[in-house]
């Protein structure tokens, strides 16, 4: 009997996209929607893409260890372009495609990044306008060649030309591709991922082929993913979670993924596509379910009852059902009418028919919202993760979700709260270092591989779930001791559909002040039902009636902070609408919007310094950025208000209800 040959490792994309050229070679791997018809790619013709541009890009002088920058929207080749470095041994720097070319040229120059492979002229741009400070850039490669006709440089080329050039290259050397990829091996370095920077400069955070595709597959394998799921590819190439769920999983399980049309057409492609799996932010959760109530108000008085009966009785018992608890016959057959007539229909609307499981992480969910999506059905869970890990660090465990929590430890990953409450973890995900920063890699790293989080957090001691409180250097205390957990305090707040974002102020203060961005599609819908007439968003945000509203969410999250002894006396004592919204160009805002807290009272001190001095009105001119990168000034006189603050409950008081 001869000795069977050893199973390949799959250490590499590349090995591993040949393994699937193997096993599924006609199965769809990918596919974009393109003039509204979506065009497929199997694993097979997807390997011949790859193939014949990673020898393109060795034609280019693309070597082992340089780096390959990725700019732009969810596009096939912009993908493609990630495997065919990996296959050189080339490093994947994905950065985001609605950066200003300053953030761009930052990135270019810390990375070295020596060939730019770029969506479309909008990028080509930016990328002309940096590159006398990025002298490394060699040469530019772009996909859509519309308004470039023109452009004449000679590091200039479009997409086909250097494919064209590859399969010339490949033919000329025909061992070259293939000796490249068997040289690949898992502790190489997979790709560079920059944080989103909410102070300072971004880092560089450098993952190997073994953190990426470990990582990977303890995810499926903790979810039971196949080959047969389908996801929407449509958050930043730039993002953590886009490579781990649109690339890395899909490469290790084979599983198809899709790319919308554009950003508008998100929405509909979600319903045409229909996801098996699925991620979002709590934001987008929270926008859908934004539109789904204004949709219900403009609907027949008889729908909006059925509506609203239907929707009652998911909620008591739609949970349970999902969770496989014991309910009545009569609830189950009355929740199984519900879903012909209103749960079906609306996962319908939302695209979410098939799906079988879907994520949110990066803020906290609000429980009205994550149970309204679960109540119909849909396995929503939370995660926690960081780039520095790949992503996973808990995830909750199915009929083990809680709205409060982030979960359980995943597979192969070790947590331990440090002495300060800091979060800690080691884990197979864990990354090689920050590039060109030993500094911050020790600070952040033990040389034992436990990682700093940032965050404080605690393991809940009845059902053994991570909470987080806060950032660890946000925790802080106002004059009288109480404990001040700023994001805690705006995440409540941002579970209010009005409220799109809030930054809270209290550290070193004798109480609590926020300010208060209005989401402008839910305001603007409940200001035109009530015959309000406003004219944008400075004039909306200045009204006495939404000031009115904005003050009954806050009055409920003081009264919801009262019943919490720790945090009883942070209650928000005084507050204003912001007379912009806050923004990623201005520099308020990460490109992943997360609020730049420090940054927001640097620039509006002057509204800080409002809210504790009893004023009530600030006079504010603004420099603001428009879309088209010009500069102007908004002037406003920003209100300010008192809020409604609750006395703490105490255990007699709670005894005695």
């Amino acid at each position: 009997m001869e000795p069977k040959e050893p199973e390949p490792v799959l250490d590499t994309f590349p090995k591993l996209l040949h393994s699937h050229v193997q096993l599924r070679p006609e199965q769809d791997a990918i596919r974009e929607k393109d003039l509204g018809i979506w065009q497929s790619w199997t694993w097979a013709e997807a390997a011949i893409e790859i193939r014949a541009l990673a020898c393109g890009l060795a034609h280019l002088g693309l070597k082992r260890g340089e780096k390959l920058a990725i700019i732009g929207d969810n596009r096939p080749r912009l993908y493609w372009g990630m495997t065919a470095a990996q296959a050189l041994g080339a490093v994947p720097v994905p950065l985001y495609q609605d950066s200003v070319a300053d953030e761009m040229a930052f990135v270019l120059d810390n990375a070295d990044v020596k060939i730019a492979l770029v969506e479309d002229q909008e990028q080509v741009d930016k990328m002309l306008e940096v590159r006398d400070r990025c002298p490394r850039v060699e040469h530019i490669i772009f996909d859509d060649t519309r308004g470039l006709r023109h452009y004449e440089h000679a590091f200039l080329h479009d997409f086909e030309s250097v494919q064209q050039a590859g399969i010339e290259f490949d033919r000329d050397h025909p061992d070259f591709y293939d000796r490249e990829v068997a040289v690949g091996k898992g502790s190489d370095v997979s790709i560079m991922l920059y944080t989103s920077g909410t102070t300072g400069n971004p880092k560089g955070v450098v993952l190997t082929n073994d953190n990426v595709i470990i990582t990977a597959r303890n995810g499926i394998i903790r979810e039971g993913l196949t080959s047969q799921e389908e996801v929407l590819a449509y958050l930043p190439m730039a993002w953590v979670g886009d490579n781990l769920f649109s690339y890395a999983q899909s490469y290790v399980a084979g599983f198809c993924v899709s790319c919308p049309e554009d950003a508008t057409t998100v929405a509909n492609d979600l319903r045409e596509i229909g996801p098996t799996y699925y991620f979002a932010p709590p934001r987008v959760y929270e926008n859908m379910l934004t539109q789904v109530m204004i949709r219900m108000e403009d609907a027949a008085a008889i729908k909006r009852r059925i509506f609203s009966y239907f929707m009652e009785h998911a909620r008591r018992v739609g949970v349970r059902i999902l969770n496989r608890e014991k309910v009545a016959l009569k609830d189950l057959l009355l929740y199984r009418l519900g879903d012909i007539l209103v749960y079906g229909p609306l996962k319908d609307v939302l695209g979410f028919n098939r799906t079988r499981l879907a994520y949110t992480a990066g803020e906290a969910i609000g429980p009205e919202i994550f149970d309204f999506y679960r109540s119909l059905g849909i396995n929503i869970k939370q995660l926690y993760g960081q780039t520095e890990c790949m992503v996973f660090i808990c995830v909750q465990p199915d009929g083990e979700v809680y709205a409060d929590t982030v979960g359980t430890p995943a597979i192969d990953v070790e947590i331990k709260i440090d002495d300060n409450g800091e979060i800690m973890y080691r884990s197979p995900g864990v990354f090689q270092s920050y590039y060109k920063n030993p500094e911050s890699t020790a600070s952040t790293k033990t040389e034992d591989g436990w990682v700093h989080t940032g965050d404080a957090g605690f393991f809940d001691e009845h059902n053994g779930h991570l909470k987080i409180i806060d950032r660890a250097k946000d925790v802080g205390k106002l004059n009288d001791g109480t404990l001040f957990a700023p994001k805690y305090i705006e995440n409540k707040l941002k579970f209010f559909s009005f409220i799109k974002e809030a930054v809270v102020y209290g550290d070193g203060r004798d109480f609590s002040t926020a300010f208060i961005n209005i989401d402008l599609d839910a305001v603007g819908n409940w200001a035109e039902r009530r015959n309000l007439a406003y004219s944008g968003y400075i004039d909306l945000a200045s009204l006495k009636e939404v000031y009115q509203l904005i003050k009954e969410c806050i009055d409920k999250v003081n009264r919801d902070l009262s019943e919490d002894s720790r945090l009883a006396n942070s209650q928000i004592h005084r507050f204003l609408i912001l007379h912009k919204e806050l923004d990623a160009d201005d520099g308020e805002l990460t490109r992943t919007r997360k609020v730049r807290r420090k940054y927001v009272g640097e620039r509006y001190d002057i509204l800080v310094e409002a809210l504790y001095s009893g004023k009530q009105q600030c006079h504010i001119e603004t420099r603001v950025t428009f879309e088209d990168g010009r500069t102007g000034t908004l002037a406003a006189d920003v209100q300010i208000w008192d809020a409604e603050v609750y006395p703490a409950v105490t255990l007699s008081q709670d005894a005695a209800a």
